[in-house]
């Protein structure tokens, strides 16, 4: 079975077939929607793709975060058929429909946001849940401002571009939207020279501190948005002690907190959410929105937070046609299902272990390995020309991926420098399957580092 499968080359890439479907492509759709993988998909099951010329690729970017339970789960694939066999849509302002109801039910149980009780909203996207829970942080505090941070990444809609760090994503959309500020995100590999750890967060946390006098006053402030790891940024995890900190500057100034879960949820970070891992240390966010992994590819997104902040909400501002469609509510209930009873939790962390150990290894032997970072298995590899002067090896990164995609593995890059390669393989990706994608890893990265003609 595919899914079973190991990575298999047997054409020229792009194949005869796929070659006929990218031209196909140029012709119909933009040039600026852009595809660098010489692949075009047949069919996927688990961490597995085929193409249309029969090649086989482990993917380990699953649709940038989308599938951690794989490709066409089967169980997900009946639940859809089943809801299809009954109604495709019913809009929640029209009519009631029972699966939104259920949806939203259990993600008040899973999803650790602050408040006695907890209600839920669906849209489709991860840039409308973001506009939707800045809209709800707004209605709710009465105030007009948003802070965001830097490298952060929220969307391609205006506002969540707005908010987004790297401007490369809004070229000629101004003009922006008023009341959306900027704070300096606890990226620890480029902090200033001469901190350990310890003191770089006190600085970050000092960096906070001057929001209110660069920025806004506290009191105009509606929330604080972040990314628990900053995905296109470069897989940064914010550390705990920085998010305690910023924690108590909203408690005390009566601001919000919303986590961007979008790319992090559904066990991606070896639980739930990585929000759990703030409450556990009791800062939990007041606002969390998720999105891509939560109906495994069916477009789905949600909002979660306490019933006290979502009574202060006007009517009328938030909600949409589409939002916690029928089918996507079927897919949802049963991804959900599907990572608490096969324990994907545990095989997140797992997973992050091995591959760990191997970046751990591979630090040891290729002086371009500047930094090994993430929770779970969300883990990122920031390439360096020199690790003294930390300068970004952006194309380095862009060899490595391209060879690795003509030897059957796909992987991408991210951060603000494109110099980090992100690991988001499916979780349910067999132990074979990981260590022939490490294998072909390793081998792309002495090949492209050491001979620099191979590439």
């Amino acid at each position: 079975m595919l899914k079973d499968a190991l990575p298999q080359i047997k054409t020229a890439l792009p194949g005869p077939k796929a070659k006929t479907i990218i031209e196909r492509r140029k012709n119909a759709v933009p040039d600026s929607i852009r595809c660098a993988y010489p692949c075009v998909i047949s069919r996927g099951e688990g961490a597995m793709i085929e193409d249309v010329d029969g090649n086989i690729f482990l993917d380990w970017v699953g649709g940038v975060g989308v599938l951690n339970v794989g490709y066409s789960h089967p169980e997900i694939v009946k639940a859809v058929q089943e809801q299809a066999g009954k109604y495709l849509h019913g809009m929640m302002n029209i009519v009631t429909h029972e699966g939104y109801i259920a949806l939203a039910e259990k993600m008040n149980e899973i999803v650790p946001v602050r408040g006695k009780t907890k209600k839920t909203m669906f849209a489709n996207s991860g840039a409308e849940a973001i506009e939707n829970a800045v809209k709800i942080a707004k209605s709710s505090t009465g105030r007009p401002n948003i802070i965001a941070f830097s490298g952060a990444f929220h969307g391609r809609t205006l506002l969540a571009s707005t908010m987004t760090s790297k401007k490369a994503y809004s070229v000629g959309f101004g003009p922006f939207p008023d009341g959306i500020y900027r704070a300096e995100y606890p990226y620890l590999y480029r902090t200033p020279q001469g901190m350990d750890e310890k003191e770089a967060i006190a600085w970050y946390i000092g960096r906070l501190e001057r929001v209110f006098e660069e920025c806004s006053p506290a009191d105009l402030i509606a929330a604080f948005v972040l990314e628990p790891v900053q995905g296109e940024g470069g897989f940064v995890p914010a550390p705990i002690e920085w998010v305690k900190a910023l924690r108590k500057i909203c408690d005390d100034h009566g601001i919000l907190i919303i986590a961007d879960e979008i790319q992090t949820g559904f066990a991606r970070s070896g639980k739930m959410f990585v929000s759990n891992y703030w409450a556990e240390a009791g800062c939990a966010p007041d606002i969390l929105t998720s999105a891509k992994s939560i109906a495994a590819g069916v477009p789905l997104s949600a909002i979660t937070a306490s019933s006290e902040i979502f009574g202060k909400v006007r009517p009328g501002i938030i909600g949409g046609t589409f939002g916690g469609n029928a089918l996507a509510c079927a897919a949802g209930l049963k991804v959900i299902e599907i990572v608490e009873r096969d324990h994907l939790c545990e095989r997140a962390q797992a997973i992050a272990q091995k591959c760990e150990t191997a970046f751990r290894s591979w630090k040891e032997k290729y002086e371009q390995i500047g930094d090994i970072r993430g929770i779970g298995c969300m883990m990122g590899i920031e390439f360096v020309k020199d690790r003294k002067t930390k300068i970004p090896a952006s194309e380095l990164v862009a060899k490595i991926i391209a060879k690795a995609a003509f030897k059957g593995l796909i992987i991408e890059g991210a951060g603000i420098y494109g110099n980090v390669i992100r690991f988001l393989s499916p979780l349910v990706i067999t132990d074979a399957q990981l260590e022939a994608g490490l294998a072909i890893y390793e081998e792309c990265i002495k090949e492209c580092s050491s001979v620099s003609d191979l590439c």
